[in-house]
């Protein structure tokens, strides 16, 4: 078996998806949708990536094509290989190329689906950040020249930078354990595992510790233009005030 797991590009509901592939979707765990035949298994996340299981990496490739999905160059996507060993001695087996089943069933697909499928979720963030990173490096450097960043622009930097976390935290998932893990212990140990090979929380922390970065780089932006906002405020105070003064003096003569 071999599964693909990649990021959207454009939004794909599950009826959409459920009609183009002729198949039923249910509820899944986390919010996502799933959806089998003979040939395929699908899964869609909440978060915009759609994980697909099939015998041959080219059924993948029609499901793609019937799905009018075309992979690019720079599109995240992750896949692995799935194979079931009957005379596995435990119920699963991971290394970084593929993943060991003793027996296949509906649930170890959904929750392979979700570890690998918040590992290329991650990975489109921990994109979004470098990007996010290098622009706040350059408005740091702007702040100390003549033209600094308008104060607006800095308010909506800091408004994405909030919604991004929020994002990161309410849809990736990694903060709570999946419900349908806490009443079925293989399943429990099977998404553990994944999550240490695809080193999901660590990577998680990391994407945090960059965000809170730029934040805290903001706010010392912000002070800084608050300070010269105040600095030039005072000025022009002490030039009315001395402007006064000497229309005061000029009068008296």
């Amino acid at each position: 078996m071999n599964l693909l797991a990649l990021s959207l590009r454009k939004n794909l509901t599950p009826t959409k998806i459920a009609e183009l592939l002729n198949i039923k979707f249910n509820k899944g765990i986390e919010n996502g949708y799933y959806g089998f035949n003979e040939k395929l298994h699908v899964i869609l996340l909440p978060f915009e990536v759609l994980a697909i299981i099939a015998e041959e990496k080219n059924e993948i490739q029609e499901t793609l094509k019937t799905l009018s999905i075309i992979v690019q160059h720079d599109d995240i996507t992750q896949d692995y290989v799935i194979r079931i060993d009957k005379r596995l001695a435990h119920p699963f087996m991971i290394t970084n190329e593929e993943i060991v089943l003793k027996e296949a069933s509906r649930l170890n697909y959904n929750i392979i689906s979700l570890a690998i499928a918040q590992s290329v979720g991650l990975e489109k963030y921990e994109k979004k950040l470098d990007s996010l990173f290098a622009k706040s490096r350059n408005i740091i450097e702007t702040t100390y020249k003549a033209v600094g960043i308008r104060r607006i622009h800095l308010m909506e930097f800091a408004k994405h930078l909030v919604l991004t976390r929020h994002d990161m935290v309410g849809n990736l998932l990694l903060l709570d354990k999946p419900n349908i893990l806490w009443d079925n212990e293989e399943a429990e140990f099977l998404y553990n595992e994944l999550a240490k090979i695809l080193e999901l929380y660590d990577r998680h922390e990391v994407a945090l510790s960059k965000l809170s970065q730029i934040q805290e780089d903001v706010m010392l932006v912000m002070d800084i233009i608050n300070h010269k906002r105040s600095e030039f405020l005072e000025w022009i105070i002490i030039i009315l005030i001395a402007i006064e003064i000497i229309m005061g003096l000029i009068e008296a003569l």
